[in-house]
């Protein structure tokens, strides 16, 4: 209102008190009074977090370590939670180079993003007996983070990650297969990486190492075979992001691979999954310790490697799972508050900032077990090499990756049936034996199916296994259907599809040795 405004402003501003609002008066002091104020204004004592302190007391052990032996060979620290766990947890250890062999590649190779490699190292180990006709190879691919312990040796009697699925009789039977694991190119364990030492300057590549891709990897491992003399691989088998390997090596080498087996893989990643690998890249980049990939004379990036496997470990398995094991179950009282008599009081249980319910402590033990065993800059390659990982035919062409043409020659049989006189079932045995669980089909199927179908046309003649895990959250179980479908589209009738329940999320490829290490065996032998 105009004549308002006009009116305040001759006014000016006022000072309003509240009615019958006393004036303010000076306080009186007494020494009384004074010990009051002093009693009431003392500072409390900050209150202590373990959880955070914990971060310090590694940093200091990292650093006494470090005046006395190579940061390599430290011990990782224990957490000061015990594993809630009453469920098998994969086998996890920094393997010995006394306990695997080495391939040292002399010659450049060819990379996808980048000018080749001028040479490079692979780890490998291998369980079985190599028949003379060197034809029952089976090549097992890796997850991210493993190493190629899969199973116990004679050099190396420790479990592996994958120990009940090899050995006689078992899912990769050593009594029909000679089974290779690699330490995929990228690694730290014992494969050339960022913490390898780049022969052009005698220093670690740390950041300046090439971006790598899926097809590199399978490439390096081809040449690994060449140095072996195999030519052929009775079947490619890989679970996580060795399923893309495998699926890429059939798509690859289409000739060279009998078979194909596909456990929660993809061929290509979700917007979700691309999501929770970058969560873990960003908080591991972002510890200061990080220092651009260069922390190798100094301390590697703990915090933030304990972080990124916290955030791994919930793509892992599943909610199902933890409300079953966990609940919203609390950790036991800490020693402080049963000594005070705080938990007998009758009030109520005050919550704490650090872990406090057991699934809390649970992906604290399982970062800090984690945190010191493998290399940051590993992790960080690798996880990039999944989120760019797309056998569609666009993303192909974009790499300027010629398909090659389909498997021109019969599957092999297995070692069991080679050895009986030839007949009809011989002929006929992948197509009798293709006998998939059905599933509808989409009824809004992605629109890159055909796209997918197309770029998988080098697997058109390849005998295919693929297994999903209903609650797979981060391989959702609709991706296995999907490669299925796209396999099918190309006239492939020799695709096995089955969907596997449980609550063990991603992981059940490693736990559930049942049912996983079932349709292996029925496939391959």
């Amino acid at each position: 209102m105009p004549g308002v405004t006009s009116h305040l402003s001759k006014v000016g501003p006022r000072r309003f008190r509240l009615p019958h609002a006393p004036a303010r008066r000076p306080a009186i002091r007494s020494p009384a009074n004074e010990a009051s104020i002093a009693s009431t204004s003392k500072p409390r004592d900050r209150p202590k977090f373990p959880c955070v302190e914990a971060h310090a007391a590694r940093e200091s052990r990292l650093r006494s370590s470090r005046q006395s032996s190579n940061l390599a060979t430290s011990s990782p620290s224990t957490s000061r939670a015990l594993p809630p766990s009453a469920e098998p947890e994969p086998p996890y250890e920094r393997p010995n180079p006394r306990s695997y062999k080495t391939y040292n590649h002399s010659k450049p190779l060819p990379l996808t993003y980048a000018p080749a490699l001028p040479e490079f190292d692979i780890a490998y180990e291998t369980w079985g007996t190599l028949s003379p006709a060197k034809d029952n190879v089976i090549l097992l691919h890796t997850g991210l983070s493993a190493s190629s312990h899969a199973a116990s040796t004679d050099l190396n009697p420790s479990e592996g990650w994958w120990e009940k699925f090899i050995g006689p009789g078992r899912a990769l039977d050593t009594n029909q297969f000679f089974i290779i694991c690699t330490n995929v190119l990228g690694g730290c364990y014992g494969s050339t990486g960022p913490s390898s030492i780049d022969p052009t300057t005698g220093q670690r590549y740390a950041t300046r190492f090439p971006i790598l891709s899926i097809f590199d990897m399978v490439r390096a491992q081809f040449c690994l075979l060449d140095h072996l003399g195999i030519h052929q691989l009775y079947a490619s088998v890989g679970c996580s992001m060795g399923a893309m390997q495998s699926l890429a090596a059939g798509w690859l080498h289409p000739e060279r691979v009998g078979k194909v087996v596909s456990i929660s893989g993809t061929t290509r990643s979700s917007p979700g999954a691309i999501a929770m690998r970058f969560a873990q890249r960003s908080v591991l980049m972002a510890d200061p310790n990080w220092n651009n990939g260069f922390y190798y004379d100094g301390l590697p990036p703990h915090t933030g490697m304990k972080l990124a496997r916290q955030i791994a470990t919930i793509t892992y398995r599943s909610g199902p799972e933890w409300d079953q094991r966990f609940g919203r179950r609390l950790r036991p009282a800490p020693q402080s508050a049963l000594s005070t008599g705080a938990e007998d009081s009758g009030s109520p249980r005050v919550p704490a900032l650090c872990p406090d319910f057991l699934i809390e402590t649970y992906l604290d033990y399982q970062g800090e077990s984690f945190c010191l065993k493998y290399d940051a800059n590993s992790l960080i390659y690798i996880s990039k090499a999944m989120d760019v990982f797309d056998l569609t035919s666009s993303a192909l062409a974009e790499l300027r990756l010629t398909p090659p043409p389909p498997r021109s020659a019969p599957p092999p049989l297995p070692p069991s049936l080679v050895s009986q006189p030839s007949s009809p079932a011989h002929q006929h045995y992948h197509w009798l034996t293709s006998h998939s669980k059905s599933h509808p089909p989409p009824p809004n199927p992605p629109a890159h199916l055909p796209e997918l179908a197309e770029g998988l046309r080098p697997l058109a003649n390849t005998p295919t296994l693929i297994l999903g895990v209903q609650s797979d959250i981060l391989f959702p179980v609709e991706q296995q259907r999907e490669v299925a479908d796209a396999l099918r589209m190309t006239g492939n009738n020799m695709v096995s599809y089955y969907e596997l329940g449980g609550v063990w999320g991603h992981d059940t490829f490693l736990l559930d040795v049942q049912n996983v290490g079932g349709a292996i065996r029925g496939f391959l032998s």
